[in-house]
């Protein structure tokens, strides 16, 4: 097998209507029983995660095409700004004693081409803006992660995080607060990151 045999697969918008097949015939399951059966717990840390970036692509207009896990960034606006997306919870899908403090994880990384998969050589933060997303809601009777209401965003130039942060691992939110952070709702959201991607613009022929 040759290597022009295995370059990335292209990956099509699904409907839900796929059929899953076995012997080459219907089985009366499709692709949406699927969706439902792995997908429904929209408060589990993996998927809300997955949630949130959607909202985000969703905010700044990118959320058309199929996500692409493990690349070296989130999103790309059609203007080209590169977003990497991360999201916390004060409320978990599992009996909790407390609420869960925010945390993000904002390590430096190898970055990932998904189409050539090739790393970089050098860690770093390749995205211009990072949205922080917290869905903010403490009462589990009433939470429901689809209500953009339920979330808080935060935007913030990806240059300003390398300068204060440096190897930083992880990130509390008072500390994103004291970087100068501020609280957006989903209505907002398109526009402070336009603003956090001017400032990497700014900054960087100044």
């Amino acid at each position: 097998m040759t290597s022009q045999n295995l370059k990335a697969i292209p990956i099509s918008r699904k409907t839900g209507e796929e059929p899953i097949l076995a012997l080459s015939t219907p089985t009366g399951l499709d692709l949406l029983s699927f969706w439902q059966w792995s997908s429904s717990n929209l408060a589990s840390n993996a998927l809300r995660g997955v949630l949130a970036e959607y909202i985000v692509a969703s905010a700044v207009g990118c959320n058309l095409g199929v996500r692409t896990e493990w690349d070296a960034y989130d999103l790309k606006t059609a203007s080209g700004i590169r977003i990497e997306v991360k999201s916390a919870a004060y409320l978990q899908s599992w009996s909790q004693r407390k609420l869960s403090s925010i945390q993000f994880s904002v390590r430096p990384a190898h970055g990932w081409d998904a189409v050539s998969d090739s790393r970089s050589a050098v860690k770093s933060r390749p995205s211009h803006v990072y949205v922080f997303c917290v869905l903010a809601h403490q009462e589990k009777s009433t939470l429901d992660p689809l209500n953009l209401d339920q979330w808080d965003f935060y935007c913030i130039a990806t240059s300003r995080m390398d300068t204060a942060l440096g190897e930083q691992k992880t990130l509390s939110l008072s500390r994103l607060l004291s970087l100068g952070a501020e609280k957006s709702t989903y209505v907002e959201l398109a526009s402070k990151v336009e603003i956090a991607a001017s400032a990497v613009s700014t900054a960087s022929h100044s």
